[in-house]
């Protein structure tokens, strides 16, 4: 088993509040808001993993032009749960995971890094704070693949966190980008 951290970067949702094609949608320096995501990323993990929602070809076509590993997953309309699901299947053996989501674009890569290496460090579960606020990436240890392969619903892997709470390594941050998330039109607009 690789003790490497994989990178894996949700973007399989289907952006019903912003309208559709949230992830495709373009930042004020013109880059898509996935994309966004997925290079801060990628700067911090090698190879990261895009899980998009299957027969999405213009988003899938996005991050494969960037040259990102792109897997399909057929059940993403059953919530966030499964893409995680399809994104920790696709990585393999691994040390532990840093799930990004796609529609998180001001993450900063120092703040990915710095969840990567708790994890790598032997924490269960890592994540950025900032002022009390928890927020994302969140990092999970490989130990953890039997319960995240049992999540289910679109709460992602909160109900894992919930019942290591005790387990969970805060990092502390002055990142404001894992709390600013852009679920609508007015979230895009309000961050140009």
């Amino acid at each position: 088993m690789s003790n490497a951290i994989a990178g894996i970067l949700l973007a399989g949702g289907s952006g019903s509040r912003f309208g559709g094609g949230k992830l495709l949608a373009k930042l004020a320096d013109g880059t898509p808001v996935g994309l966004a995501a997925w290079r801060a990323l990628k700067t911090s993990l090698p190879d990261p993993i895009v899980v998009v929602r299957a027969g999405d070809r213009d988003l899938a076509a996005l991050f494969e032009a960037a040259g990102a590993r792109v897997v399909e997953c057929a059940d993403a309309a059953q919530g966030m749960s499964r893409s995680l699901v399809a994104g920790i299947e696709a990585a393999g053996s691994c040390g532990g995971w840093v799930i990004a989501l796609g529609d998180m674009p001001f993450v900063r890569s120092d703040t990915i890094s710095a969840v990567a290496a708790a994890v790598a460090g032997g924490a269960l579960i890592a994540l950025p704070a900032i002022d009390g606020a928890r927020g994302h990436p969140v990092g999970f240890a490989s130990r953890l693949k039997p319960e995240l392969l049992e999540i289910s619903g679109d709460e992602g892997a909160r109900s894992v966190v919930r019942r290591h709470a005790d387990q969970v390594r805060v990092i502390d941050t002055r990142d404001r980008g894992i709390l600013q998330d852009i679920d609508t039109r007015d979230d895009l607009a309000a961050r140009r």
